[in-house]
């Protein structure tokens, strides 16, 4: 498709250490168009960021490694790319990242300008010194931020402004991808609704492709085109908005996502979480992961890994649509 911008095929990640090795990622697929963006839903633990450092090729070098898969970026395959390339050409920008944590992912002994500039710098090469202050500048304005405050440092600003200043780096460079892990997790509900609105109008006005990594159902509906739902290191649904939030077919799982949601039309007492805990990566069990929590466990489920079903654009991997007509099969769990 002329319009693909990433994808992602079978991808397989482990953390390997003396005492034992984490299945991460478990053969997960992904395609992801230009303008696209995708919401990757899942509770902590689900495989989500490791998927984005992967992407990144950002794993910790010691313990993190890809088993197997590709991940394809603009026609090219990422993981046969040398480190220069993807340090020069790649990374910051053609693809940039917002990390969780705005605490720790800015210098506390740099000017928020200097640590935007350097983005800059290192990839402008012909921008002379008055071009990158200018861009800095213009960044900083992009994001709401006055270029007054430039020479702040970050202890000089609030939560949500040291957020918009790791955006404001993350955009320096115009990349053609955006991957943001759960960027308004740390920030209070009013300050989170500003960050999302901020970041649909850029991504609108730059024409920028977008992964938002979350845990909260609110956040895809109000800025994603697309939904996959990761649990235990596997995409378990995947779909566009209507078949996410208006199908009324759905994994166990995300049904249980949509339960713990608060419904401010209906009186409850109590929100419905999901029972049990997610299972440990470094043993899984036999066929369905999501066995253990799931209310419509079958005998199957415990021996075989759940078959996809497909119905347009909807996946749903779950035994419980196996005798729909019009859906597909899938294979026994290696």
């Amino acid at each position: 498709m002329k319009d693909e911008l990433l994808k992602i095929e079978k991808l397989e990640v482990i953390y390997k250490t003396s005492e034992e090795t984490v299945q991460a990622v478990n053969g997960i697929d992904i395609v992801l168009n230009k303008g696209e963006t995708l919401g990757l839903v899942g509770e902590t633990g689900a495989g989500k960021t490791t998927t984005a450092l992967s992407i990144m090729r950002l794993l910790p070098e010691r313990t993190g490694k890809v088993l197997s898969g590709n991940v394809t970026f603009e026609g090219e395959n990422i993981f046969e790319l040398s480190d220069e390339d993807m340090r020069m050409k790649i990374r910051g920008e053609r693809i940039a990242m917002i990390f969780q944590d705005p605490m720790t992912a800015l210098n506390p002994v740099m000017t928020v300008g200097d640590q935007i500039s350097e983005a800059i710098y290192y990839h402008s090469e012909k921008t002379n010194a008055a071009g990158i202050a200018a861009r800095v500048d213009k960044v900083l304005e992009l994001v709401g931020i006055s270029p007054s405050r430039k020479n702040e440092y970050p202890h000089q600003f609030s939560g949500g402004m040291k957020q918009r200043v790791v955006i404001a780096i993350a955009l320096a460079c115009e990349p053609v991808l955006l991957i943001a892990d759960e960027p308004t997790t740390a920030l209070d509900v009013t300050i989170q609704a500003q960050v999302l609105e901020m970041m649909g109008e850029l991504r609108d006005r730059l024409g920028t492709a977008m992964i938002m990594i979350t845990h909260d159902l609110g956040v895809v509906a109000q800025i994603c085109d697309k939904v996959a739902v990761m649990y235990a290191g596997e995409i378990i649904e995947s779909g566009n908005m209507e078949d996410i939030f208006v199908s009324k077919e759905h994994h166990p799982y995300t049904e249980g996502l949509f339960g713990a949601i608060p419904d401010l039309a209906s009186e409850a007492k109590r929100l419905s979480p999901i029972t049990g805990l997610m299972p440990d990566p470094s043993r899984l069990p036999q066929g369905c992961n999501f066995q253990e929590r799931c209310s419509h466990c079958m005998e199957i489920c415990t021996k075989k890994n759940p078959e996809t079903y497909v119905n347009g654009t909807h996946k749903i991997s779950c035994f419980l649509f196996k005798n729909k007509e019009d859906r597909g099969d899938g294979d026994e769990k290696k």
